[in-house]
């Protein structure tokens, strides 16, 4: 079972990226890649190409190819992200708009409607947010991000809803309080993909 970490932070050692590496070593030894869309330098924007390909469901540019064999070869897509004015940051949204694509994420059929093609897949979040839970919750902030991604994306493309963990008040000075919010994030992901681990270590693995 392969787990296919996406961030999109321009500092490399932000607490975003952070909190990949950190996700990635719990899940070891399952095999992980963490894909780094700023250190890669992908290109975001939505072009005449892409485009066509959306008209078409065919005429792929080669890096969006690439991209996307990266998730066919993945079991669970984990999206690990800075909330920037509410949602994920444009590089990350070009990477949906671009890799998510007619003709792969799903299909439309002019006589059946819109295929979903990605049921194979479990995608689960980890926004890191700056506000606390209670601004989140009066303005309605974190129900707008999870329709929004959860229903608009997610569903749309058939895949499986995973966890959503967010980390709230990220730039708090509270290192200690800070780092319990980011275990409580990462461990729910991890048993959200290895969830046989927490019935081993209850005694509760047997037949």
């Amino acid at each position: 079972m392969k787990t296919l970490i996406v961030t999109a932070h321009p500092e490399p050692d932000s607490l975003t990226n952070q909190i990949a590496r950190r996700l990635a070593s719990m899940l070891d030894p399952s095999p992980v890649e963490i894909v780094d869309l700023a250190a890669e330098g992908f290109d975001p924007r939505f072009t005449v190409a892409d485009r066509r390909t959306y008209l078409t469901g065919g005429h792929v540019t080669p890096d969006v190819i690439a991209e996307q064999r990266r998730v066919d070869g993945a079991d669970h897509l984990v999206l690990v992200f800075p909330v920037y004015w509410w949602s994920m940051p444009a590089q990350l949204k070009g990477w949906i708009d671009r890799v998510f694509v007619n003709g792969w994420a799903f299909t439309i059929d002019p006589e059946h409607g819109i295929r979903r093609n990605l049921g194979r897949l479990t995608i689960h979040l980890i926004p890191v947010a700056g506000d606390d839970a209670g601004v989140y919750e009066r303005h309605g902030y974190e129900q707008a991000l999870r329709t929004q991604i959860e229903h608009g994306i997610i569903d749309y493309c058939g895949s499986r809803r995973g966890a959503t963990a967010f980390v709230y008040e990220s730039e708090r000075e509270d290192a200690a309080a800070r780092e319990r919010v980011i275990d409580e994030a990462v461990s729910a992901v991890r048993r959200a993909i290895e969830p046989q681990d927490d019935l081993l270590a209850n005694g509760n693995g047997g037949r």
